[in-house]
């Protein structure tokens, strides 16, 4: 079995969690907005680096990301909620949080493997289709679940999500997806990417590197989906639909597929860009699709390249 946390990355990992908690130490000097909108950079960093263990290193194309995101974040809140009525001391709400975050993480992942079944014999277009037919399931399905607020939403979310419990989680999704990826296990994602019947005559079996990267995605998908929950504390069905999971998506192809690195600086990029237009009003959505298309054409093979291996390394 490859030994697939490093010591190199563990103190890269160890420095971002130190500088990360004298961040949030700071952070009561920041103005709400720019708070606000630095954790949905991490959150969205989540999101993009593990949907690129899927697209990206393993080959598939998944567009129902925010499927997974959906029920993390609707589990979580759901857990979080009956606990916070349930009058449990103060003291025990950062645990229930985790485990809450865990919880919807877990169950999500449980959403990628039932997914990934699928795509044991389908791949590109059919499986795209395939993803996306999933997270408009789990968006309906939420539509007209009454217990979660139904088409109505699910409000009354205690708002635990704070710069350090985002940004943490962010700094160990990068790590645990750039670990396995620069492995030699991670080897096995880049031969099913490259050549599914190759690697399959070689001895790798491809049937169990698409599930592990579907069922590893999922659950940070379903972790940021948690965290986002307690960071805006209204869930709605239509904030998972088909357009949030295109937003993903680009991040993944803006920073370069298989590039860890890219994705992170493509996802900080495109959650900062909006807001920079924000002052264009009724334009300012026109104005970042235009920018979205400029750069695809300037750039197809992603901003950010140079920014990181593909290559796994022994």
């Amino acid at each position: 079995m490859p030994t697939i946390l490093q010591s190199g990355a563990k103190r890269w990992l160890l420095v971002a969690l130190l500088v990360i908690a004298v961040a949030q130490a700071a952070s009561g000097w920041l103005n709400r907005y720019y708070l606000g909108v630095s954790i949905d950079i991490a959150i969205n960093i989540v999101l993009a680096v593990s949907l690129n263990l899927i697209n990206g290193h393993t080959g598939q194309f998944s567009l129902g990301h925010c499927g997974f995101m959906a029920v993390g974040g609707y589990v979580s809140a759901m857990l979080t909620i009956a606990a916070s009525r349930a009058g449990l001391p103060p003291a025990l709400i950062p645990g229930i949080f985790a485990l809450s975050l865990v919880a919807g993480g877990v169950l999500a992942a449980l959403a990628g493997v039932a997914v990934g079944i699928p795509s044991f014999r389908l791949r590109g277009d059919y499986l795209a289709i395939v993803t996306l037919g999933f997270g408009e399931i789990i968006r309906v399905f939420f539509q007209t679940f009454e217990p979660a607020g139904a088409a109505s939403g699910l409000k009354g979310i205690p708002n635990h999500t704070t710069f350090l419990w985002a940004w943490s989680l962010a700094a160990i999704t990068v790590y645990v997806v750039a670990s396995l990826v620069n492995s030699t296990y991670g080897r096995g994602f880049l031969a099913v990417h490259d050549d599914e019947i190759a690697a399959g005559a070689m001895g790798v079996n491809p049937m169990r590197y698409k599930l592990t990267a579907f069922s590893i995605g999922a659950f940070f998908a379903g972790i940021a989906g948690g965290l986002y929950a307690h960071h805006k504390v209204f869930l709605s069905p239509t904030g998972f639909d088909f357009m949030r999971s295109i937003e993903i998506v680009v991040m993944v192809i803006l920073g370069g597929m298989g590039r860890t690195a890219g994705v992170v600086i493509a996802a900080i990029l495109l959650t900062i860009l909006p807001e920079v237009l924000r002052g264009f009003a009724d334009y300012r959505m026109i104005l970042y699709s235009l920018l979205i298309i400029a750069l695809m054409i300037a750039r197809p093979q992603g901003l950010f390249t140079f920014v990181g291996p593909r290559k796994a390394k022994a």
